[in-house]
């Protein structure tokens, strides 16, 4: 236990119970150790063992504090009653006895209630306070940190976040200080990247995500387990690693249900959900989404954004506005504001999208995080452009290109590239216009977005066609094929065929955008790409090779691909 070898603390603890059972001390540990090694039943089971080994040593005290952690289980399961019960337990065997150690977590745990299920911040800072004063005197450290940070978000939730968030950052400063129990630092650190997830504060939950794996990695854990790979998937979404975006949040739905977390596997399926609709695979998405609604998660606003990329504008509508009609948060309303003003200016409705800006524009009236201000720039830019506005358009896209630039986060950045290409051809600099679409098209090829790289590549081909003379150029032109495509349709079917070829596409624009590669023509199975040079262009044909074969030893089939390569000079129109 002491070197975090959980499996082997595990099993050591189990072989030494056959033996002779164990103490409420090492029942401790076994529990320990079953949370850890994702021992779901085992959990439970060693914790009521632990609690009445304590009862029958004689130390209410230990068994108390068992009391509570067995309700903080039952809280994870969703399984409110049985907490309710385990924590009365626990205050019965602590009445009377303010120097039992449980009285403060007692008094933090009432007080996050009153927060987070009842909707009370102001009545929930006394019992942080009173939690931080018994913390104070006992020396606590772990009760400290977690009273500190609950305290913090009820101070936020009450609508000052500078002081909120500070409190927030102090209780951080005990995760990666190394000062709290595995436990501990777990729940601190996942509840502070999940809390910056929501507001939208992605640059303050990458910086304490960094330093807390550093220190994770350093003894050997893995944080809460699941629940903190859901942020830190929506962080690699957030700058453009799909991949390991996808990683993380089939991780963390794995994961979930082993350590009965059942309140947030809605959440994991959402985030695979978001991953793939931005990939283009618009089946597999949906399927997440129906997955997280079955879990109990909203699938709103993803799945009305769905709805327009699957092309039935009115059912992202109708969707998105049932959304808007159920009462939540601001920052939610925010999100599903977002999605109403893109679908509606989809649906030749700038009417109700600029009813959505002026709405968000309220609402991110309140808050300093860079996000929420260039989303609202962006909806902002976005509704003028429709209103043929191009002089009012142009500076609030201009300047939500620049935060999500600082925030690094490259398909937002693609995204606005597009309207402010859009924005230019309006005005007439056809120029300025390919330079903004040449880069979107660079930035959704580099991460695998197919369909908002083909309506960039679209848009790029008309504007670049009238921007300027057919001109001649020196470049290095690569074709690829799929060696007998036709015959592996026959021998996989359709379905396969086309997963296979999503993913080859995925991973080849990717490739080619990564050594600066220009798709000029993509066929059914081949790409005609045009590279600055021949060593550019050999380069990336090794890439793809080796990401085939990698493929091949890891899932057992990769399709064969031919790819011819040719340095001349040519004639180039438009795109």
């Amino acid at each position: 236990m002491e070197r975090h070898a959980w499996k082997e603390a595990y099993d050591g603890f189990v072989e030494a119970d056959r033996q002779t059972p164990l103490s409420g001390d090492d029942l401790r540990l076994l529990g320990q150790a079953a949370w850890w090694t994702g021992q779901g039943d085992g959990i439970l089971d060693a914790m009521e063992r632990t609690y009445r080994a304590y009862l029958g040593e004689g130390n209410p005290p230990a068994a108390a504090m068992t009391a509570l952690e067995m309700a903080e289980q039952h809280m994870l399961r969703m399984s409110m009653p049985q907490a309710s019960g385990w924590l009365a337990r626990a205050a019965e065997l602590a009445e009377g006895h303010p120097e039992y150690p449980v009285v403060g977590y007692l008094t933090a745990v009432r007080g996050f209630i009153k927060m987070a299920f009842e909707g009370q911040p102001q009545e929930a800072l006394p019992l942080f306070d009173e939690a931080l004063a018994i913390a104070a005197r006992t020396a606590d450290r772990n009760l400290y940190a977690t009273a500190l940070h609950d305290k913090g978000q009820a101070v936020c939730a009450m609508g000052s976040f500078g002081e909120g968030l500070a409190l927030m950052d102090e209780a951080m400063v005990a995760v990666v200080g190394g000062e709290l129990d595995a436990h501990y630092t777990g729940r601190v650190y996942c509840s502070m990247i999940g809390f910056c997830s929501h507001l939208g504060d992605y640059r303050r939950a990458a910086e304490w995500t960094d330093a807390t794996l550093r220190w994770c990695e350093r003894q050997s854990i893995t944080g809460f387990p699941g629940l903190c790979r859901i942020p830190r998937a929506e962080l690699h979404r957030l700058h453009g690693d799909l991949a390991t975006a996808e990683q993380e949040a089939r991780l963390a739905a794995e994961e979930l249900p082993r350590f009965n977390i059942r309140f947030a596997v809605g959440d994991a399926s959402y985030e695979i959900a978001e991953i793939r609709r931005r990939m283009g695979d618009l089946a597999a998405a949906e399927e997440s989404y129906a997955r997280a609604g079955e879990s109990g998660r909203d699938p709103e606003p993803g799945l009305s954004l769905l709805r327009v990329a699957q092309g039935k504008i009115e059912a992202a509508v109708a969707g998105i506005g049932r959304a808007l009609e159920t009462p939540t948060d601001p920052l939610t309303r925010l999100r599903r504001l977002v999605a109403q003003a893109d679908i509606a200016l989809a649906a030749g409705d700038p009417d109700t999208a600029e009813a959505a800006s002026a709405e968000i524009d309220e609402i991110v009236e309140g808050y300093d995080v860079t996000a929420l201000h260039a989303a609202a720039g962006r909806v902002r830019g976005a509704v003028r452009l429709e209103r043929g506005d191009t002089q009012g358009a142009l500076p609030h896209l201009q300047e939500a290109r620049k935060r999500w630039q600082e925030l690094d986060a490259p398909f937002e950045v693609a995204e606005v590239r597009v309207l402010i290409g859009r924005t230019f051809r309006a005005m007439g600099d056809e120029d300025a216009a390919v330079a903004e679409l040449r880069a979107a098209c660079t930035a959704f090829d580099r991460f695998g977005a197919l369909l908002a790289g083909a309506a960039a590549r679209e848009l790029l081909g008309e504007v670049a066609a009238a921007a300027a003379a057919p001109e001649r150029v020196t470049r290095a032109f690569m074709f690829t094929d799929i060696v007998k495509s036709t015959d592996l349709v026959r021998a996989i079917g359709d379905e396969a065929w086309e997963d296979l070829l999503a993913w080859h596409d995925q991973t080849l624009r990717r490739l080619f955008a990564s050594h600066g590669g220009e798709v000029a023509h993509h066929t059914g199975d081949g790409f005609f790409v045009a590279f600055a040079g021949s060593r550019s262009a050999l380069a990336a044909a090794v890439g793809v090779q080796r990401a085939l074969a990698e493929h091949r030893r890891a899932h057992g089939f990769a399709p064969q691909v031919r790819i011819g390569v040719h340095a001349a000079e040519a004639t180039r129109r438009g795109g």
